[in-house]
């Protein structure tokens, strides 16, 4: 089940700026004749992305998974199923709920990455080198090799797999009243997409698991309104070809998604409270806006005729946005200022000072992606433990030290990667139109122009001329290089 978290879209193969995801089809990488397909691998090699996994890695891989001894609690009977984009074969997460009375039931099962990587190995040694899956849009690197992350640990349909198991017991707030953890065999009963689950529930014949996912939605997103959580939920916008040229398809979210995300919101807060009253763990933090971007912010939006009202937080204000209105996607591009300062922070013993992820609005942990993340690894053994009564295993505690460098080191990768790919995106798209004019959104001053946002396609980019924030004018596009990423816009 792919899920979006609270810093942006879920890395399903997609690209991202602001929270707008950018899909491409997926591009034959040695097609020498298509220009775009050549951008992105020229990012790669910039970027001096690794390719394969040695033999060494592999290697040790395959051992491990012939080594692998099933844990003892056995939950196969429990009908768990994945939700994930079409097509995807490393599947961390399978759900099920059920409802007793006026408790709702929420069980997650999460792929069990460490009964095959092990601590000190040499797959454990490349992961740390990694840090998390990169993805691209002519296809991703992944954090371990695919006998591991597609096979032995992915919750792969009619396939028997090592998970740790959590159950939530909700009262009927959707808060977590009752919270376990355990190592578990599970089998998922059925990989469904967010299409198929989406349609299942709007023609009413959804199996009760799926059918609870709009009521748990509904209850948890009433929770994250009443803490001030905020998010910049963005359309698919998905790169299509059209008479040669390239074009732009935007898909708004299915209702299914935000109520997906919210489970791994729910987890990922439980995780940081179980890591706290135990002291020790590592935290996914992002400090607030302090009052001055939160008054620059403030004056942007409303110089773009969207005034944020002195009484509404801002988590409130951005879901009163009309994402097809160009004046408001230009105030959620501003809104991105809102939203730094995330990190990850390690702690044993004393707590640290800033315990907060402020666009979640509580203390949150990285628990559900551990194929693709390296720091939930160690987040998963370490609740675990905590919860059966166990010290915390002395190869977590060890390694708490150096995983936010790690983390942050490849998350620059990771967004470089973005960066460049979305700028050669973006001009693959509007290389067709130089020379004609847009209608446009100034969203900031800059020295000799500004920054602009087009609505038709959802695309912001710099232009020369005198502007103000605010201004709505025609930018002619004269400048959409797809090989430097490069785009340009003066005044019309």
């Amino acid at each position: 089940m792919r899920n979006f978290d609270a810093e942006g879209p879920d890395p399903s193969g997609a690209v991202a700026r602001g929270g707008e995801r950018l899909v491409v089809p997926r591009l034959r990488p040695l097609d020498i004749s298509n220009a775009l397909a050549r951008a992105l691998v020229q990012v790669r090699e910039d970027l001096e992305l690794p390719t394969e996994f040695s033999a060494e890695v592999e290697d040790a891989a395959e051992a491990a998974v012939a080594a692998f001894e099933p844990p003892e609690l056995d939950f196969t009977d429990i009908p768990f199923s994945t939700i994930d984009p079409e097509g995807a074969t490393d599947l961390d997460q399978a759900l099920y709920l059920e409802q007793t009375g006026e408790t709702l039931r929420v069980m997650y099962a999460i792929a069990e990455v460490p009964a095959f990587v092990f601590a000190g190995s040499t797959v454990d040694a490349e992961a740390r080198k990694r840090g998390q899956t990169l993805y691209a849009p002519d296809g991703r690197i992944p954090l371990h090799p695919t006998i591991i992350s597609e096979d032995a640990a992915s919750l792969l349909a009619g396939a028997t797999r090592p998970a740790f198991v959590w159950t939530f017991d909700l009262d009927v707030t959707g808060a977590a009243i009752f919270t376990t953890l355990v190592r578990a065999q599970v089998r998922s009963r059925r990989q469904y997409s967010y299409l198929e689950v989406q349609g299942l529930i709007d023609d009413g014949i959804a199996d009760e698991s799926l059918a609870l996912l709009p009521e748990f939605g509904r209850l948890r997103s009433e929770l994250e309104r009443q803490r001030g959580g905020a998010s910049l939920n963005r359309p698919d916008e998905e790169v299509v070809v059209v008479d040669a040229n390239y074009a732009l398809e935007r898909r708004a979210p299915f209702p299914l998604e935000a109520c997906t995300a919210h489970v791994s919101l729910m987890t990922g807060m439980e995780a940081a409270r179980i890591m706290l009253e135990g002291n020790v763990g590592i935290l996914r933090t992002m400090p607030a806006p302090d009052l001055d971007t939160l008054a620059e912010f403030r004056r942007q939006v409303a110089s773009l005729g969207c005034p944020w009202p002195e009484n509404q937080n801002y988590g409130e204000y951005l879901r009163t946005l009309d994402h097809t209105d160009p004046r408001s996607l230009a105030a959620i591009h501003a809104a991105t200022s809102l939203f730094r300062g995330a990190g990850y922070t390690a702690f044993a013993g004393e707590h640290p000072a800033v315990i907060i992820q402020a666009a979640v609005g509580a203390p949150y942990a990285h628990a559900t992606a551990p194929l693709r993340r390296l720091v939930d690894r160690f987040v998963l053994v370490a609740c675990e433990a905590m919860l059966a009564g166990r010290d915390v295993p002395k190869w977590v505690r060890e390694a708490l030290p150096d995983l936010p460098k790690i983390m942050a080191r490849t998350s620059s990768l990771a967004s470089q990667l973005e960066r460049a790919s979305v700028n050669a995106i973006e001009a693959a798209l509007l290389s067709a139109r130089v020379g004609d004019e847009f209608e446009a959104t100034v969203v900031s001053e800059r020295d000799g122009g500004g920054v602009i946002q087009i609505a038709d396609p959802v695309i912001t980019a710099r232009i020369t001329g005198t502007v103000s924030a605010g201004d709505s004018v025609r930018a002619r596009l004269v400048t959409a290089e797809i090989t430097s990423g490069t785009v340009e816009f003066v005044l019309a």
